[in-house]
């Protein structure tokens, strides 16, 4: 079994998907537009994540190769239906936020991404930590890119205004093109320091 630390640093910041694998782009553009939609979606496809690691590490050896990737479809739409269901129930204001971005989870690259690239090669344990590792270094991303958006766009954080309201305000960040702006500056200044931190 690998190191469960390294494998959970490795899907929080030397693998992110978001800001060095640049993969999962849909969601992570559409919803951050608040920091609760940037964790909502992160954790929900978190927890599809790590439940559709674990299933498709257990039944790796008794899927053919012919079928694997419709096979690893099946089991994330599943689980991307569960998540969707409780937040129907439990969580509905932001069910409605993120919309039909739930569903899409099922084709989010990172899901198959890691299936196939790890749970489908990998024991359940080892699985069950990447599938952590990425969850949190996709949460953690959307999270971040929200919080600057809604801070910058509308003032607030986490829905609480911070600014007073004769401050102004750049709506631009809450739009579309802010989503794009927000990513870009955010990767530049984190290639900032993880070249400095090389040349140190």
């Amino acid at each position: 079994m690998a190191n469960p630390i390294k494998i959970i640093k490795n899907g929080i910041i030397d693998e992110n998907p978001t800001f060095v694998q640049v993969i999962g782009m849909c969601p992570t553009l559409a919803v951050t537009s608040s920091a609760i939609n940037g964790i909502g979606m992160g954790l929900s496809t978190a927890a599809v994540l790590v439940f559709s690691n674990i299933f498709i590490s257990l039944i790796r050896k008794i899927v053919a190769d012919e079928v694997r990737i419709p096979c690893f479809i099946v089991v994330i739409a599943t689980f991307v239906t569960i998540i969707q269901f409780l937040l129907q129930a439990y969580l509905p204001s932001l069910n409605a936020s993120l919309g039909l971005y739930i569903p899409l989870i099922v084709v989010n690259c990172i899901i198959l991404g890691r299936a196939e690239a790890f749970a489908s090669k990998n024991t359940v344990i080892d699985s069950a930590f990447d599938g952590i590792g990425m969850g949190l270094g996709f949460t953690c991303s959307l999270t971040v890119i929200g919080l600057v958006r809604e801070f910058i766009g509308s003032g607030t954080l986490f829905n609480f205004a911070v600014l007073p309201e004769a401050f102004p305000k750049t709506l631009l960040f809450v739009m579309a093109p802010g989503a794009f702006f927000t990513l870009g500056c955010l990767m530049a200044l984190l290639n900032h320091f993880k070249n400095k931190k090389k040349s140190a």
